[in-house]
């Protein structure tokens, strides 16, 4: 039984993942770059932001960071009249522009404001964010593919995540690792459609990629205005990024020793075995944690978010004292999960 999805409270950031009806491979490169482009369009419009993201054949994930709506500043004309041509045609835009003139030429600061709530209750909402993304989508999809009806296999999963730096990072390194797991490619820069890919890229959307990568590192969490350098965003993501536990051979011409290590298929085996193995290497195999664990963080967060749901709105049974799980398959540290899994918890395919 699926439980219940959880919200944030304030700023929050949330892994969220959605499949292709059938799960069917109908996204390749164009349909994947027109994703791309809709998923970036309704980033500036909603202030949802994307932290990272990995496009696949038949299903996608996203690292959120949802802002503070209640923080957000009122949104104002020259700020409507920016981002509306993102989304909608040149009509609805000059509609838009003509109503707010008339507004103000008559001095009826109601109605103006009522033209800028259309549009501003849409700005930090998650739902409508994805609402829209997967909509949008599937009107696309559909015409191109000839076909009618939904696109996507039911809601979108999402998981709570902690706003802290351990917590964030293995979830976006695990996100950026999807099509290594999937066997399509060797490194996850050789993948265009992913955030890390696109970031260490020359394209027009690398600045876009390296600046939600930055949002996950202590010093942008605790600070707003920090702006993140992405040479160190760089060092410190792909140190994590890369499994440092495969054997290296010796080379003597360049004086480099071997270094022992697991090698695939004994990795698999331990996977397979639930063995404990490091988190770097475990983020190569499909892990339900990620899309089915409902919140992820540290005791002390996941525990909060439990004791809240509980208190306020009746969650959870009586009889559960504490809301923090265990992961298991791995030494995962500090990361504790709220809905504790039992069955088929790491596999070998991509998640």
């Amino acid at each position: 039984m699926r439980m219940a999805r959880l919200l944030g409270e304030g700023r929050s950031f949330y892994h969220v993942m959605s499949r292709v009806v059938d799960r069917r491979m109908v996204f390749k490169a164009r349909e994947k770059e027109v994703f791309r482009k809709i998923m970036r369009s309704l980033e500036a419009f909603t202030g949802v932001r994307v932290v990272t993201y990995c496009l696949m054949s038949n299903h996608f994930h996203l690292l959120l960071d949802v802002p503070d709506r209640e923080e957000l500043k009122p949104l104002t004309e020259n700020e409507l009249l920016e981002v509306l041509p993102l989304l909608y045609d040149s009509m609805t835009v000059m509609r838009v522009k003509q109503e707010l003139e008339r507004s103000r030429e008559s001095g009826n600061e109601v109605w103006r404001r009522e033209i800028l709530s259309r549009y501003e209750k849409r700005r930090g909402d998650m739902g409508l964010f994805l609402k829209d993304l997967k909509q949008r989508v599937t009107l696309y999809m559909n015409k191109r593919l000839n076909r009618t009806g939904t696109l996507w296999e039911g809601r979108y999963k999402s998981v709570l995540v902690e706003g802290r730096e351990a917590a964030l990072i293995t979830v976006a390194a695990y996100i950026d690792l999807n099509p290594v797991r999937a066997g399509i490619a060797s490194n996850p820069e050789d993948y265009r459609w992913c955030g890390y890919a696109e970031a260490v890229s020359s394209s027009r959307g690398a600045a876009k990629a390296r600046e939600g990568l930055g949002i996950i590192l202590t010093e942008s969490l605790q600070d707003p205005d920090f702006r993140s350098d992405w040479r160190r965003t760089q060092n410190r993501y792909r140190l994590f990024l890369y499994d440092e536990g495969l054997e290296q051979n010796a080379d003597a011409s360049r004086g480099e020793r071997g270094r022992r290590g697991f090698r695939e298929e004994e990795v698999d085996k331990v996977v397979t075995e639930e063995g404990m193995v490091p988190v770097r290497r475990i983020l190569r195999h499909r892990v339900r944690y990620f899309c089915d664990g409902v919140v992820l963080g540290t005791a002390e967060f996941v525990n909060a978010v439990f004791f809240r749901e509980q208190e306020l709105r009746g969650r959870f049974g009586k009889k559960r004292k504490t809301g923090a799980r265990r992961m298991r398959g791995a030494d995962w540290g500090e990361l504790r999960i709220l809905r504790d899994l039992r069955r088929e918890v790491i596999g070998g395919t991509p998640g």
